[in-house]
């Protein structure tokens, strides 16, 4: 046995899989890991994460270095065929075998399509927990073949996981009347924000302080971006609206939403944002909105309240159950109902800074990672108490 094994025996081994990649901000998913991974490790825990091969989503330009640990977490690429379809499946498939083989006393598995594979692992003798991040079979982006199979991941789940996790209050009630399934509820958390001013925005697209409606996030059908380039391009106002984010194999979507906007100059796409232009982004913004159609838990509009945003969010109960009453709302998938509430935030300062002064109080206070990390950490160790009391902590 190495040195290395050696002070390692007697803690607790995790492996995750379904996101495309850490450290990576190319969804909700790869955030949720990065979060839970680092902090388990700087508890004392052992965790590897299994990442696809492959491009970032956005493009190769987007590419980071390739790792073999991040902030104490073990990466592990895997063998995936890169094709739109096809990625997330063999990805999947190849890490729930290595999981299964790997000497992981938990294996932990994010989203629906992934859990197709939750049965490997635990044919095996291992501990499964299934995260579900959003009924993704309901995406809009999926064809036939893709939705029957993500469809099929959220039955193996209720069938083989010893605990699902879910985010929201209407996800865990799906699964209680759906499956008759008890579910775990734990929301993500949120970090406290980097405030920016507007420097890098300001030179790259012309933007400054409150002078700007943001989306920032995925580029697809379910997130309702096409709903807010028609209600917007009906608004009177000079503020400008800013489409921050990248495609997600939506490149025809993304498209038509250029086609829509591309008679009105205030509307600016900024393509896929990180780093210090999207905290300035955040920090800037009069309002951010989100007009989803179907969400698990947006970790987008926890960022944006986390700024002291403004937040205008259709009225679908993942939601909801996040901003409370801090928020404005309008009828999901309604143009008019949208556009009637972005002229009216547009023309009444007094209530977009009204929201402001109390969304970024509010969300810190309820949404805190290492809280998140706990709840998840006793999860596991309800499912390993055979394990001697020093490995489970």
């Amino acid at each position: 046995m190495r040195a290395d094994e050696e002070k390692n025996d007697g803690k607790m081994k995790i492996c995750m899989f379904g996101q495309k990649r850490i450290p990576s901000n190319e969804g909700g998913v790869e955030v949720v890991v990065e979060e839970l991974s680092i902090r388990m490790v700087e508890k004392g825990f052992l965790v590897t994460c299994y990442n696809r091969k492959g491009h970032h989503v956005s493009g190769a330009e987007f590419d980071g270095k390739k790792l073999s640990t991040y902030k104490g977490v073990r990466l592990k690429e895997v063998f995936t065929v890169n094709k739109k379809g096809l990625a997330a499946v063999t990805s999947s498939a190849v890490s729930s075998i290595a999981a299964a083989f790997g000497k992981y006393d938990v294996v932990h598995i994010h989203a629906e399509g992934p859990a197709f594979f939750c049965w490997i692992p635990k044919l095996f003798g291992k501990k499964v927990i299934v995260s579900i991040h959003g009924l993704d079979h309901q995406r809009a982006k999926w064809g036939k073949f893709a939705s029957a199979y993500i469809m099929h991941g959220e039955k193996n789940a209720v069938k083989f996981a010893d605990e699902i996790i879910v985010l929201s209050k209407n996800i865990q009630k799906y699964f209680k009347d759906t499956y008759g399934r008890k579910t775990s509820f734990i929301p993500n958390g949120v970090n406290v924000p980097k405030i920016k001013n507007p420097e890098l925005i300001s030179e790259k697209f012309g933007l400054e302080k409150n002078s700007y409606i943001l989306y920032l996030g995925r580029i697809v059908p379910e997130k309702g971006e096409q709903y807010l380039i028609e209600a917007f391009k009906n608004v009177k106002t000079e503020k400008k609206l800013v489409i921050a984010g990248g495609s997600s194999d939506t490149e025809m979507f993304m498209n038509k939403l250029r086609k829509m906007a591309e008679d009105d100059k205030r509307i600016i796409f900024t393509g896929f944002v990180q780093g210090d232009i999207k905290h300035e982004l955040y920090s800037n913004a009069y309002v951010y909105t989100l007009p989803s159609d179907v969400e698990g838990m947006p970790l987008s509009l926890l960022e944006g309240m986390s700024y002291g945003n403004c937040c205008l969010i259709s009225d679908i109960a993942e939601c909801m159950e996040v901003v409370g009453d801090k928020a404005v709302t309008f009828k999901r998938g309604d143009v008019e109902d949208l556009r009637e509430k972005i002229q009216m935030l547009c023309d009444d300062e007094f209530i977009v800074f009204k929201f402001k002064s109390a969304a970024q109080a509010y969300v810190l206070e309820k949404y805190d990672w290492d809280n998140v990390v706990n709840r998840t950490l006793d999860l596991y160790k309800n499912h390993i108490m055979c394990l001697p009391r020093k490995v489970i902590g």
